[in-house]
């Protein structure tokens, strides 16, 4: 805990505030981490390799469509318990996780209004939403419109990377950039793929779940990519996790990063306050093929 600690304040020093939580991030823990931790007293400057004045975090949850929630009355009861972990009047922005489905899936619309409710109550300043195709994003877009105000949408949180260009595809970027919606990226690195780090000699694949993920075809898959990718940094200094990072944000789109320490906070801000030239972009483009089809995405997001 006192890595992560050490994690979030030089994420404020670095000006990288904003934080991705939800309900069902170890049943309400996150939550309550973040809270304690948006209390901690800034560090002494000797302290702060950064350099930077500490902001405060803007804080994203997330309400969880369960099966048993079908009203949309669940939705500004989920928030208030969220808030209260947090210790926070409101959040910046709620989401909703996922598209509800099976005894759920009949209360899309009950959510989208619970939605609307949590905004019109002054518990949210704008809504969001995760895993929706882009049929469910219109539909929702103009739905909130009408429930809330214009504009009240902001976001929806996909997941989306160079070995993972699904959203490209399906029509869900396009379809943002249309209706003026952020596209949040979750596994913006491909579960550690896009670092190189499992590329190198007697680096060993990752144990649990992300073996899975993680399979030898696809890490022989990816590894034309990750050659492109520290070809194309090498110059400039960049990391294959900081190609990989200024991509996303090349396409307009916001990654959210998960870090466990404060030399991973400073690669990712290292990610920041540049660009990629369209030569690279294209060589990356060109290079990532190598991985169509290798990496599954979310089931839900099909729905």
């Amino acid at each position: 805990k006192t890595e992560v600690r050490d994690a979030f304040q030089t994420a404020m020093e670095c000006g990288l505030d904003f934080i991705d939580t939800a309900e069902v991030y170890g049943r309400g823990e996150s939550e309550r981490i973040i809270a304690e931790f948006a209390k901690l007293p800034p560090r002494p400057k000797q302290n702060n390799n950064t350099n930077g004045n500490p902001r405060q975090p803007v804080i994203a949850t997330k309400f969880a469509a369960y099966p048993w929630r079908l009203t949309a009355e669940s939705v500004p009861c989920a928030l208030k318990a969220s808030l209260k972990r947090l210790s926070q009047e409101k959040v910046p922005l709620y989401m909703q996780h996922w598209p509800g489905f099976f005894t759920a899936a009949f209360s899309n619309d009950a959510f989208l209004k619970g939605l609307a409710d949590c905004y019109n109550q002054g518990l949210c300043d704008a809504i969001g939403v995760s895993n929706f195709n882009a049929k469910r994003l219109r539909d929702s877009h103009a739905k909130l419109e009408a429930m809330a105000e214009s504009g009240a949408l902001v976001s929806n949180q996909v997941q989306y990377s160079l070995a993972y260009r699904a959203p490209e595809k399906n029509g869900v970027l396009e379809t943002a950039r249309e209706l003026g919606v952020t596209i949040v990226a979750y596994s913006p690195l491909a579960q550690a793929l896009l670092t190189g780090k499992f590329h190198e000699e007697k680096q060993k694949r990752p144990d649990g779940a992300r073996r899975l993920v993680l399979r030898k075809d696809v890490v022989r898959a990816a590894a034309p990519l990750i050659e492109t990718m520290r070809e194309v940094g090498a110059p400039i200094g960049k990391s294959c996790t900081q190609v990989a990072l200024n991509w996303l944000v090349c396409q307009g789109v916001v990654p959210i990063v998960g870090v466990k320490n404060s030399a991973q906070v400073k690669e990712a801000h290292g990610a920041m306050g540049w660009r990629l030239g369209s030569a690279e972009l294209e060589e990356l483009d060109r290079a990532s093929r190598s991985l169509e089809k290798s990496i599954s995405g979310f089931p839900l997001e099909n729905l």
